[in-house]
C-alpha cells in the first residue's frame, strides 16, 4: 500500500511538472504571438489575446480597461502599409507561474525598430512587467505594462539622448491614469520588478 501512495504521488508530481511545462510554452507562444501582430498592425489579433477584463499600459500613457478598451487603443496606433517598420521582439522572458490557480507573472524586454519611409526611423527598447490568466481554458493578457526605457532617432542614436515620451493618444483617454511617473532615456528608469529573487 505505500508503494502504491508513493507512486500516486510521484505521479502527481509529475503531472505538475508537466503542466507547468506546458504553461511556460504557452505563455512564451502568447507574447511571442502579442510582438508578430504588434509587428504587422494586426490590432485585433493582438487584442484577442487580451483577458476578457485585461489592461494595456504603455508609456505613461494611461491605462486602459477591458478588451474592447485595448482594440480601441490599439487601433489608434499608426496602420502597418508600405513603408512602414514596427518591429516589436519579445525577448529575455522571466515568469513566475501559478498552474494550479491559472495565473502568471512575466518579465519581458521588447527591442523596437519604428520608422516610415521619409519620416522618421528609431530604435527603442521597453520592459514589460506583464500578468496572465487562464481564461476558458487558454492563456491570456491579464495586463500588459510597457515602461519605454529608450527612444532614439536612428540618425542620432542614444549616445545623443532620446526623444521624449509621448504622454496621450490623440481622440482617446485612458480608463485610469498611468501606474507611475517616470521619463525615459536619458533619465534612469527601473520598471518595478514583480519578483525580488529567482
Amino acid at each position: 500500500m505505500a508503494d502504491v501512495e508513493a507512486l500516486l504521488a510521484r505521479i502527481e508530481a509529475l503531472e505538475a511538472r508537466a503542466q507547468a511545462a506546458e504553461d511556460y510554452r504557452d505563455l512564451v507562444n502568447l507574447q511571442g504571438a502579442y510582438g508578430y501582430y504588434v509587428d504587422k498592425g494586426l490590432w485585433d489579433k493582438a487584442a484577442d489575446l487580451f483577458a476578457e477584463e485585461g489592461t494595456l499600459e504603455i508609456a505613461g500613457r494611461g491605462v486602459y480597461v477591458g478588451r474592447d478598451r485595448v482594440r480601441e487603443y490599439l487601433h489608434h496606433l499608426p496602420p502597418y502599409e508600405d513603408g512602414t517598420i514596427y518591429n516589436h521582439m519579445q525577448l529575455q522572458p522571466v515568469l513566475h507561474i501559478d498552474s494550479a490557480a491559472g495565473t502568471a507573472k512575466g518579465r519581458w524586454r521588447t527591442l523596437m525598430m519604428v520608422g516610415f519611409v521619409g519620416r522618421e526611423g528609431r530604435w527603442g527598447e521597453a520592459t514589460y512587467e506583464n500578468t496572465y490568466i487562464r481564461e476558458s481554458g487558454k492563456w491570456r493578457i491579464a495586463s500588459l505594462h510597457g515602461i519605454i526605457n529608450f527612444y532614439a532617432e536612428y540618425e542620432e542614436g542614444w549616445h545623443k539622448g532620446g526623444v521624449p515620451l509621448l504622454r496621450s493618444t490623440e481622440g482617446l483617454q485612458p480608463d485610469r491614469p498611468q501606474t507611475f511617473e517616470y521619463e525615459a532615456h536619458p533619465k534612469a528608469v527601473i520598471a518595478p520588478f514583480h519578483y525580488e529573487e529567482v
